[in-house]
């Protein structure tokens, strides 16, 4: 009975190991691709809106895409230089990434954006997550 216990318990670690450590690598692999906007002035409520709505249709047109958050910038500091919408896709790894990039959906929302003529700025920047 305890040699099937400690087994048990044995092949219960093991488990548990190998699940976190995959978990982990997953993690590690993954990309955030980071976009901040900056709207011209003349830019309306619902097509920011439109924006928005388009960009995180994304997810579901585009394999690979693991999340999309949004958000409006809060910062206090003042030093946004004029860029106010934050939108954040997580992708699997950097090859989901590299498919998402030339994708038709992708190139179609870029159109989306010239049609609107809405957009002043942008900026992106890709990073691979870091735990401390």
């Amino acid at each position: 009975m305890n040699k099937l216990f400690g087994t048990g318990l044995t092949v219960l670690a093991f488990s548990a190991f190998f699940f976190l450590s995959t978990a982990l690598i997953a993690k590690k692999e993954q990309v955030r691709h980071v976009v901040v906007f900056k709207f011209k002035p003349t830019a309306t409520p619902a097509q920011i809106a439109q924006v928005t709505q388009e960009l995180g249709a994304l997810k579901s047109k585009i394999p690979g895409i693991i999340s999309f958050e949004h958000g409006v910038n809060d910062s206090p500091e003042k030093k946004n230089l004029g860029f106010t919408h934050v939108y954040l896709i997580t992708f699997e790894n950097a090859a989901a990434r590299d498919t998402y990039l030339p994708h038709p959906e992708h190139k179609k929302f870029g159109q989306l954006l010239g049609k609107l003529g809405i957009m002043e700025d942008v900026f992106v920047v890709d990073y691979a997550p870091e735990a401390k």
